[in-house]
Formats: structure tokens, sequence, C-alpha cells
């Protein structure tokens, strides 16, 4: 946990280092992530390729990075629920559902973002 004391360059140096350690364990824990980040290599390229402009470029490969972000943001959800219990309650259900919606809206934005630049 933070030391809630730390100031100036230490609690920047701190901050990266608990940021590694989430993305390490959003690694190791959930395949979904592993899946967009394959993903991420995979269009990264393409983007950089077929994108004519450099805004072209940015939202393709933006769009990818915000499959990302909202996947990491889903699977902090998905931890602090299951960290409050496992037997099932319609409200930790509930928050598990939202955050996987929000995964899929960003996915389907990308698509949109794609197929609207490339097509």
């Amino acid at each position: 946990m933070a030391n809630q004391n730390v100031k100036g360059f230490k609690r920047l140096i701190n901050a990266c280092i608990f940021s590694v350690a989430g993305f390490k364990a959003t690694w190791t824990h959930e395949e979904a992530f592993r899946q967009e980040v394959l993903l991420f290599v995979v269009t990264t390229p393409i983007a950089i390729w077929l994108g004519h402009t450099n805004i072209e470029k940015t939202l393709l490969i933006g769009t990818m990075v915000l499959v990302l972000l909202v996947e990491l943001l889903n699977s902090a959800i998905e931890a602090v629920v299951d960290r409050v219990g496992f037997e099932h309650h319609e409200l930790s259900g509930r928050a598990k559902d939202i955050g996987s919606a929000a995964v899929m809206m960003s996915l389907v934005w990308a698509a949109i973002t794609w197929a609207l630049i490339l097509l």
C-alpha cells in the first residue's frame, strides 16, 4: 500500500512501481487483457501503415489504447467485487456487467473508428 507521507520525486517513483505491478497483475490474471494487448500489438503497425495522416494514425492507435484503458478499469472493478465476496449478490453482478458493457462499448467504438477511417 502507498505511503501517504511520501512527497515529491519519491512519490512519482512509487506511483510508477505501483503501475507496473498493476500491469503485471492484469496480465497474469485477465485473459481478456492479454488478448487485447495482442490486438493492440497487431493493429498498431497496421494503423501506422494504413493511416494517411498523423490524425488518422493517432485515432486508430488511440482507440486501441482506449480499449486497454477500459479493460484495466473493468479488471479493477472485478477485483474489488471479488475481494468483497464470491457469493452471488445483485449489486456485485451489476457492477461486473456494467464494467463488461464499458469494455464492449470501447471495442465497438474502436471498430467504428477503424471502419470509418479505412473504408
